[in-house]
């Protein structure tokens, strides 16, 4: 993680089996989270925030299964930003931004559409970034979105 993200004062982690299940409770995990840390729930920025992790946490669910039996979701928050990652252990790195132009694969149909778009498209949208960051062992990575508030 980098300076800035490990700066944020709070913070919560949670690891789930990669099942369906997963999607929902991170949902929820994050709510609650987001309420213990003062965040209004009807900020402008929550609703897509939570469409955009359960987007993650399905991809890793339906793509990473086989090589990843657990899902790990790091939340983090202060004032003016909110954060959450979320890894596997499945080596492929998707091209985030490319999913938006259309020019890769990503987890779409490489026009655009798909669930990795949709991130995408909330993330900048709202004026956010994402990144995805390689495990040292290269056999696992996180999908890192930062977003103002």
């Amino acid at each position: 993680m980098g300076a800035g993200l490990e700066a944020l004062p709070y913070r919560h982690v949670l690891t789930l089996p990669t099942e369906p299940s997963a999607v929902r409770t991170a949902r929820e995990t994050a709510e609650l989270a987001l309420a213990e840390w003062g965040i209004d729930p009807r900020h402008p920025t929550v609703g897509p925030a939570l469409l955009i992790l359960s987007e993650l946490v399905t991809n890793s669910v339906r793509h990473a299964v086989a090589l990843s039996p657990q899902v790990t979701v790091i939340y983090a928050a202060s004032e003016d930003c909110l954060a959450f990652a979320v890894h596997d252990r499945h080596p492929y790195q998707p091209a985030l931004y490319a999913s938006v132009t259309g020019t890769g694969t990503g987890t779409g149909t490489g026009t655009g559409t798909g669930g990795l778009a949709t991130v995408m498209e909330l993330t900048l949208g709202l004026g956010g970034t994402a990144v995805v960051r390689c495990d040292a062992d290269g056999k696992g990575k996180s999908i890192w979105i930062t977003l103002p508030l």
